[in-house]
C-alpha cells in the first residue's frame, strides 16, 4: 500500500467512525436489515436454508468433493471418518464448490499449529467463521495484531490469576444452587438445566448484566452464532437482526447506567464493561457503535458455547465410558486432567478461519493470496499423530493439556483458564452429590458447522448414597450402558 493509498484509507475510517458516532447502534443494525431485506427483494434471492440429507460415507466421496463443512457433518456421527480420510490423504486440502465459497482445510495438529502463530501469513480479518455475518461488526478475535492486542488487553484483566481465585467461590456457589434444585430418578433436559444455567450465570456476572435477564444472553449468543449464512446454523437472517438489536440496546442502556453510577461515586467494579470503560484504548468504544457490538457478541458467544458445550459433552463422555466414570469416583484427584480430556474430546468450536495475506507454499500445497484457510481444531484433537487413540476418552491421559481447542499464539482463548475452573468446579461437586449420572437417548446436536454443540440431552441422576464412616463407602459403580 502507498502513502497516498494510506492517507485515504485513514481518512475514509475517520468518516466512518464519525458517522457511526452519531447513530446509535440499535438504528445501524435496523437500517443493516433494512438493506438485507432490499437486496432480496431487488434481486429476488432467498437466505440461505440448509436442508438435513443422508451424508455419504467418506470413501465413497471423491477426495476433490469431500466437504467438511455441512454443517450435518457433527450431527450425523460422520466427523471422525471424514477428518481422518483428510489427515491421511490430503492434510492440506482444497475443496472448489461449497455453499461458503471455496476454502482450504488444514486438518493435521502440526500444520493447524503453525498457521494459527503465523498472523503475518494467516489473517484474522474479517471475520472468523466459513461465511459472512449479516452485519459487518468488529470484534477483536477477527483482528490482526496491533488492534488486536490493544483491545484484548482492555478485557483480559477479568480472568487474571487474583481475579479468577476471587471468583472461585462465587462461581462454586452458583454451580451448587443449580445442581441442589435438580430431580433425582427422573430425566430432564441437562442442556437446559444445567449447561446454559451455569454460564449463563457467569456471563451474568462477567458481564455485570442484571442477574434475573441472564438468560438473554444465552439466547442473544445463540441467535448470533447460528446464522446459516455463516454456519449453516438455523438462525434465520430476520431473527439474527432482532436478537442483534436487542443485544445492542440492552447494552448501549447497561453502558451508560455503569458510567452514571461511577460519576454518582459507586466503586468501579471488575466485570468486563467497566474494565473496558476505564481503559485508555476503549474508554470511546461506545462511540464506535459496530465495534462495541461486536466485542460484546465476541464475549457472550465466547463465554456461552464453549463452557457449556464442554459441560455436556462431559456428562456424554462419562455415560460413554463408564469405566472411565468408574476410575474418576476412585481416584477424584483426577478432575483437574479430565477437564483437560473433556475439552479435547468435545472440542466445542470446530474451526477457526483465516486468509492467506500473500501466496505462500503450506504443507506442499500453494495457497494464494486471498484464500480462504480453515484449521479444524476438531480434526486436530484427533490426530494419530499428536495423541494416542485419540478416540478414546481417557480421563488420566498424559498430554490431554496439548489439546488445540484454545487455538495457540496470539489469538488464543483469553478465557480458557476460567472455562477450566468452571467445569472443575462443576465436576467437584457433581462427584460431591451424584452416584450416577445417565444419558438417557440420544442427545439433539447442534445444526452448526462451527459450534460442536447439544441442543438438549436428556440426563437422570441419582443420589450419592451417604454412609457413617468412610471405611462403609460403597464401591463405585458404573453408569448406564453406551448410547
Amino acid at each position: 500500500m502507498n502513502a497516498v493509498d494510506n492517507v485515504l484509507d485513514k481518512a475514509k475510517l475517520k468518516v466512518q467512525n464519525k458517522v457511526q458516532a452519531t447513530i446509535p447502534v440499535d438504528r445501524q443494525v435496523q437500517a443493516a436489515h433494512m438493506v438485507e431485506k432490499a437486496k432480496r427483494l431487488v434481486g429476488g434471492g432467498k437466505p440461505l436454508v440448509f436442508t438435513e440429507r443422508p451424508i455419504p460415507d467418506a470413501a465413497d466421496v471423491p477426495l476433490t468433493e469431500l466437504d467438511v463443512s455441512n454443517p450435518f457433518l457433527f450431527r450425523q456421527g460422520k466427523w471422525h471418518s471424514y477428518f481422518k480420510r483428510l489427515r491421511d490423504e490430503a492434510p492440506v486440502h482444497y475443496l472448489a464448490n461449497s455453499p461458503f465459497g471455496a476454502f482450504w482445510s488444514l486438518t493435521r495438529y502440526e500444520d493447524i499449529r503453525a498457521a494459527d502463530i503465523n498472523s503475518e501469513v494467516f489473517s484474522a480479518e474479517p471475520y472468523i467463521v466459513l461465511g459472512p455475518p449479516p452485519l459487518d461488526v468488529e470484534m477483536f478475535i477477527a483482528m490482526d495484531p496491533p488492534r488486536h492486542d490493544v483491545q484484548r488487553k482492555a478485557v483480559q484483566g477479568v480472568v487474571a490469576p487474583r481475579n479468577l481465585k476471587e471468583m472461585e467461590s462465587l462461581i462454586r456457589e452458583r454451580v451448587e444452587e443449580v445442581l441442589d434444585g435438580l430431580p433425582l430418578d427422573e430425566p430432564f433436559d441437562w442442556v437446559d438445566r444445567v449447561s446454559k444455567e451455569v454460564t449463563g450465570r457467569m456471563l451474568a456476572t462477567l458481564l455485570d448484566f442484571p442477574y434475573e435477564q441472564r438468560r438473554k444472553l444465552t439466547y442473544w449468543g445463540d441467535m448470533i452464532s447460528s446464522t446459516a449464512e455463516g454456519t449453516g446454523g438455523t438462525t434465520h437472517q430476520d431473527d439474527f437482526f432482532e436478537a442483534a438489536g436487542e443485544l445492542a440496546r440492552a447494552f448501549m442502556a447497561h453502558w451508560y447506567d455503569k458510567e452514571a453510577r461511577r460519576e454518582r461515586g459507586e466503586e468501579p467494579g471488575f466485570d468486563l464493561i467497566t474494565l473496558m470503560q476505564t481503559s485508555e484504548d476503549t474508554k470511546d468504544m461506545i462511540k464506535r457503535p459496530l465495534e462495541f457490538l461486536g466485542n460484546l457478541t465476541l464475549l457472550i458467544v465466547g463465554g456461552n458455547d464453549t463452557t457449556r458445550n464442554s459441560m455436556s459433552g462431559g456428562v456424554l463422555a462419562l455415560h460413554q465410558n463408564p469405566e472411565q466414570f468408574a476410575k474418576l469416583k476412585a481416584d477424584p484427584s483426577l478432575i483437574k486432567n479430565m477437564v483437560s480430556e473433556i475439552i479435547r474430546w468435545q472440542t466445542p468450536l470446530a474451526y477457526m478461519r483465516r486468509i492467506a495475506k500473500k501466496d505462500v507454499h503450506f504443507g506442499g500445497q500453494f495457497i494464494r493470496k486471498g484464500d480462504q484457510v480453515v484449521m479444524w481444531y476438531a480434526s486436530g484433537n484427533r490426530d494419530e499423530r499428536q495423541f494416542e487413540d485419540p478416540d478414546a476418552f481417557i480421563i488420566d491421559r498424559k498430554n490431554a493439556r496439548n489439546h488445540i481447542s484454545f487455538g495457540f499464539g496470539t489469538h488464543r482463548c483469553m478465557g480458557n483458564r476460567l472455562a477450566e475452573m468452571q467445569l472443575r468446579i462443576l465436576w467437584e461437586e457433581l462427584l460431591a452429590r451424584f452416584d450416577k449420572i445417565e444419558v438417557v437417548g440420544e442427545p439433539t446436536h447442534v445444526q452448526s458447522n462451527f459450534v460442536k454443540g447439544y441442543e438438549k440431552m436428556m440426563v437422570k441422576l441419582t443420589a450419592k448414597v451417604e454412609t457413617e464412616s468412610a471405611d462403609e463407602a460403597p464401591v463405585a459403580t458404573p453408569v448406564a450402558t453406551t448410547v
